[in-house]
């Protein structure tokens, strides 16, 4: 029984990597509007990776320095920053939220509020 399960698993895992998918993924952050937020599953989920918000988290941060995708617009599902705070993409995320209009409190965002989508 154990044998028919590493294919299965396999067979997810070239599917969650698979270029389309990547690009999906890509353009379902791109979606993310100014003024809102959501979380790494949840943008995970929209790019059809299902429960893949490491996998997201792992992308977010493979992306080029000076990338136009909205990257800082992703935090974890309570609405907190991910990034440390006293790190310089911590830092700008933070910024970038604020001038955006994105209520920050005790470095979370209220997802009902700022949540996308809906």
């Amino acid at each position: 029984m154990t044998e028919n399960r590493k294919p299965a698993a396999a067979k997810r895992d070239v599917q969650t990597n698979s270029a389309s998918v990547r690009e999906t993924f890509w353009q379902v952050l791109a979606a993310v509007p100014e003024g809102r937020v959501t979380s790494y599953g949840k943008l995970a989920q929209l790019a059809g990776m299902g429960r893949g918000a490491r996998l997201a988290g792992r992308w977010l941060g493979q992306l080029p320095e000076g990338t136009a995708l909205p990257w800082h617009r992703v935090v974890n599902s309570q609405g907190q920053l991910s990034l440390p705070p006293d790190h310089p993409a911590g830092q700008e995320q933070y910024q970038r939220l604020l001038a955006e209009g994105i209520i920050i409190t005790d470095r979370r965002v209220d997802m009902k509020r700022f949540g996308w989508p809906d």
